[in-house]
């Protein structure tokens, strides 16, 4: 816990279910805010709200569905009255050659990564910065700062979320503080998720090796948010120590 004085504070998360989100979620209701789990998979964030209690509410919605995203907003706007943290954690990771069969998985990928986070970002930006402003935080990887084979859609969803977050750090200041959380390998589920077979193996060990906890980047993400408001972590890059790409 940060100590930040934050009761009542909303904090809406997407991508929940599991992984950063459900680690943030934690730590973020640990430190006093109200939390919204947004995923598709209701079961999970049901199940996840049932061990966080009172100060978590559940909402079905779907990142690529502009609609179901209008409909969260609204939600929270009518029950909670507004939003001061965004996190824009939903992702997948589908790693793989750049190939004709895989284009199903970059369509996916761009989808989700990073018109999700934009299209999140502009259903709740009118809550976020009303009221004296909140924050917005986006969770990219270190695959937006390098890139290799096998990544080049993946790398490409990243590289255009630092650059749009860049922009909207300029755009929004001081009103939303943009933080940018980029983390290296961490222990979560973005690797079941590739459908590749020889690169899931290849990711797989390579996260087992030198994969992180999700709760660290969790404990990162709520010290961001606990900073005073003169004070903007605009961009943390995050590897383990392992890890040297």
């Amino acid at each position: 816990m940060t100590g930040a004085q934050t009761d009542g504070r909303v904090a809406v998360i997407t991508g929940a279910s599991s992984g950063i989100g459900e680690a943030t979620a934690r730590a973020l209701h640990a430190d006093g805010y109200r939390v919204v789990l947004l995923a598709r998979r209701l079961d999970r964030i049901t199940r996840l709200a049932g061990e966080l209690g009172d100060g978590a509410v559940v909402i079905a919605a779907d990142v690529t569905d502009r609609g179901s995203l209008l409909a969260a907003a609204g939600r929270v706007q009518a029950t909670l009255g507004r939003v001061d943290v965004l996190i824009n954690n939903a992702g997948v990771m589908l790693l793989g050659p750049f190939c004709a069969e895989l284009a199903g998985d970059y369509r996916r990928m761009v989808e989700t990564n990073l018109l999700g986070a934009i299209t999140a970002t502009e259903v709740f930006l009118e809550q976020l910065v009303a009221d004296g402003g909140g924050d917005l935080v986006n969770v990219s990887s270190v695959a937006g700062r390098t890139a290799r084979p096998g990544n080049a859609v993946y790398a490409a969803t990243k590289w255009g979320m630092n650059g749009w977050s860049e922009s909207l750090r300029q755009q929004l200041l001081p009103d939303v503080r943009v933080i940018l959380v980029e983390p290296g390998a961490v222990a979560t589920e973005l690797t079941d998720h590739i459908t590749h077979a020889d690169t899931r193996a290849a990711a797989k060990r390579m996260y087992e090796q030198t994969a992180i906890a999700p709760q660290e980047i969790a404990e990162i993400i709520a010290f961001a948010l606990s900073r005073p408001r003169s004070v903007s972590l605009n961009e943390i890059l995050v590897r383990p120590t392992s890890q040297a790409g």
